[in-house]
């Protein structure tokens, strides 16, 4: 059984891709509502010339894998401790080019363990990035993305859109449905439905409020994500820059803040 927040750390593989998969041109066409309340929801966050504009990114997820991601070029850093040998890990890499180097308690590896070590940074970062960043993810190539009516919660009156994938990331069977408040035009909860995974081929699901919308550089952010059961927890170390010092990407050292 998945409890909350042990869903944070199953792979939420769906389209949030650089060059991740194959061409999705076989997505289903998004119906014009559920694009225009998409533009409403992109303009609340900042709008898409200051999401473009955007180029370091740099975040914690919930406590256990830092990344610092260059948007505009596809490098990327990722370290992290494994729960349960404590080995640390950094990848250098291109998300691009799918390139790039790994240490492991500061030592480089290579052959089937700088591929395994790849791999699985790509993984953490589709996960992780779209834990943080999915509601700019809406309109991307190959989300089908369709008005599913409205909801009313707590006092507020939502419009659900239903996300579905075409040939894209590792996972396209996943389905989302993002709740976004008619007032702010931000999205305040999403429910997701995983494709099937392990051997008795159980789906993953859950429902997740958005909570801490908040300001980054020139875009919106949201820091905090809520279960069911009122469980709370935090994305940190979120920060936007404009510059950033190419040692991040390139050297396993200790970074030097901005």
């Amino acid at each position: 059984m998945i409890t909350p927040f042990r869903l944070a750390f199953v792979i939420l593989l769906a389209a949030f891709g650089l060059s991740l998969g194959p061409p999705a041109d076989a997505a289903e066409p998004s119906d014009p509502k559920a694009i225009a309340i998409a533009d409403q929801v992109m303009e609340a966050m900042g709008g898409r010339e200051a999401w473009d504009n955007t180029r370091y990114i740099r975040f914690t997820f919930f406590g256990f894998r830092t990344h610092h991601w260059d948007k505009w070029t596809g490098r990327y850093r990722v370290e992290w401790k494994d729960r349960k040998s404590g080995d640390a890990h950094v990848v250098l890499m291109n998300l691009n080019t799918q390139e790039g180097d790994a240490f492991v308690n500061g030592e480089k590896v290579s052959g089937d363990a700088l591929a395994d070590q790849l791999r699985r940074a790509t993984g953490a970062w589709i996960n992780d990035t779209y834990w943080l960043l999915m509601p700019y993810k809406l309109q991307d190539p190959g989300v089908s993305l369709t008005y599913a009516g409205e909801e009313v919660m707590d006092g507020a009156t939502y419009d659900k859109l239903h996300l579905s994938f075409e040939q894209v990331g590792r996972t396209p069977g996943d389905e989302y449905w993002a709740f976004i408040n008619r007032e702010t035009h931000l999205m305040d909860q999403w429910q997701f439905l995983l494709q099937p995974r392990g051997e008795e081929g159980k789906r993953g699901e859950g429902v997740y409020k958005w909570n801490a919308w908040q300001k980054y550089g020139n875009i919106m952010i949201s820091s905090e994500r809520q279960g069911p059961d009122g469980q709370a927890r935090e994305l940190q170390n979120i920060a936007v820059f404009d510059m950033l010092s190419d040692d991040v990407f390139s050297s396993p050292e200790p970074i030097a803040e901005p």
